[in-house]
């Protein structure tokens, strides 16, 4: 049975009891700045704007569906990232929550370090100069030619996520004539508070070597002992969506515990820990996260605290944000199809995208905002379920929200904090094209990745 956990509830629930939901907001016009990017505002006509730009201009120069992304928020969570851990600590942008050629290069400008998890991140990275030793390497199952090509390439760090791959990892080195700077991913037994799908520190699922039973003491023993390998320390990831830093507390009090047990055993002080990523954003008003700085200074204290205890020189600090930095900064655009009233349950509203664009709801029963962009109103809220045009019940992209009752088809209507996760998820089903993404700043916007063509779809297709 799934657990239910923040972001999301019982999976397979049709039909959400009676009193999920917040009532109405106060004021269905207006734009909770937690939820939304940092120059989204409406303008003296009521309607929304980004960059500089209306939506109702963006809507007609790049069509919708599309995700509309706020350069200037990026970059300036780029910063706040960087600022708040300070020179002594490397911060990891996870390219997984979105990655094209445009935010390389401003991570780069930024001085953000980059997280890949494939050969194509690793790819598209390579492919407008991020520097290689800036660049990790994830995975639980790296192919011996992924391996080679991140190794050739001068990656910074490889994770290694399994005894199999401290061996393959080792002998591509060897063969290569280098020596790969490593880290070994640990499962410290640490439950996140999130949904089970997302939770990545219990020992039952794919990531990682478990530090139950001594396993991960003798992944380091035998990478140690291996010449192909220069271990620099340890990674810990224990979740996505994460909004209470306890976990993380008692993540890095088991990781320094490992650190201590690895200096009395072998003599060696490892020089990193990387606590990974998983911190939160507010998708809805209720969401509460945390400012950059104070998880630095949360992270900081815990560690620091924790070596001084076991004797230990504070290691370097690593963390990878990914959603945190870019799922605020994106809003994905709709136009209303046509609207279906269900008496004394909720009005459907279909919009030309759906899950193809946005699988999360679908996958985890993710909560999203939703709000008309393109005019304000004064008409009473009515309670609504924005549905995609695919053909599944379960294509669901807001579950429950409020909209003005006088919602018309045509309106243009905008759901935040879609940066992360939805364009890098998203798919081709019955054969949908997938949206654009336009980077949108200073009264300017261009599309950073294409909206996917007829063409595309069949080009592929060999017939």
């Amino acid at each position: 049975m799934s657990r239910s956990a923040h972001p999301a509830g019982p999976r397979h629930a049709d039909v959400l009891p009676e009193g999920h939901y917040s009532g109405p907001p106060a004021d269905l016009n207006a734009l909770d700045a937690k939820v939304w990017s940092r120059t989204v505002s409406r303008n003296e006509d009521g309607a929304v704007t980004v960059g500089g730009i209306d939506v109702a201009t963006l809507a007609e120069e790049f069509g919708t569906p599309g995700y509309f992304l706020d350069e200037a928020d990026f970059r300036a969570r780029c910063r706040d990232w960087r600022e708040a851990f300070g020179p002594g600590a490397d911060v990891f942008y996870a390219g997984k929550a979105f990655l094209s050629r445009a935010v390389v290069r401003w991570l780069h400008e930024e001085g953000l370090n980059l997280d890949v998890c494939s050969a194509g991140e690793l790819a598209t990275a390579l492919s407008v100069g991020m520097p290689a030793e800036r660049i990790a390497y994830h995975g639980n199952n790296k192919s011996v030619a992924e391996i080679e090509r991140a190794i050739e390439a001068g990656v910074g760090r490889i994770v290694l996520d399994s005894f199999q791959e401290i061996v393959r990892v080792a002998h591509v080195a060897e063969r290569l004539g280098k020596r790969q700077p490593v880290q070994i991913r640990v499962t410290v037994g640490v439950e996140a508070h999130t949904h089970e799908f997302i939770a990545t520190a219990h020992e039952d699922q794919k990531f990682g070597i478990a530090l139950a039973g001594g396993e991960a003491a003798e992944a380091v023993r035998r990478a140690l002992k291996l010449d192909g390998l220069e271990l620099v320390g340890i990674h810990s990831h224990i979740g996505s969506q994460i909004f209470d830093m306890a976990g993380f507390e008692v993540s890095a009090r088991r990781v320094v515990g490992l650190l201590a047990e690895v200096r009395d055993e072998h003599g060696v002080e490892l020089p990193e820990i990387d606590l990974g990523g998983g911190l939160g954003i507010a998708y809805t008003s209720e969401d509460d996260p945390s400012e950059p700085h104070q998880i630095a200074k949360s992270l900081h204290e815990i560690v620091g605290r924790e070596c001084e205890a076991a004797g230990l020189r504070t290691p370097r600090i690593s963390v990878e944000p990914g959603r945190a930095i870019v799922g605020p900064t994106a809003f994905t655009l709709y136009e209303v199809g046509t609207l279906k009233p269900l008496e004394g349950l909720r009005t459907y509203v279909s919009v030309d995208g759906g899950m193809s664009d946005n699988i999360r709801t679908a996958l985890y029963d993710a909560e999203y905002s939703v709000a008309l962009v393109s005019r304000t109103s004064e008409a009473e809220p009515m309670l609504v379920r924005v549905v995609g045009k695919h053909c599944e019940s379960g294509d669901i992209v807001v579950r429950d929200a409020f909209l003005p009752a006088d919602l018309a088809p045509g309106d243009l209507i905008a759901v935040p904090a879609t940066g992360a996760y939805c364009r890098s998820m998203a798919s081709n089903y019955n054969h949908a094209l997938r949206p654009p993404v336009v980077a949108v700043a200073d009264g300017g916007a261009r599309v950073i990745v294409r909206r996917e063509t007829e063409e595309d779809l069949l080009r592929l297709d060999v017939g």
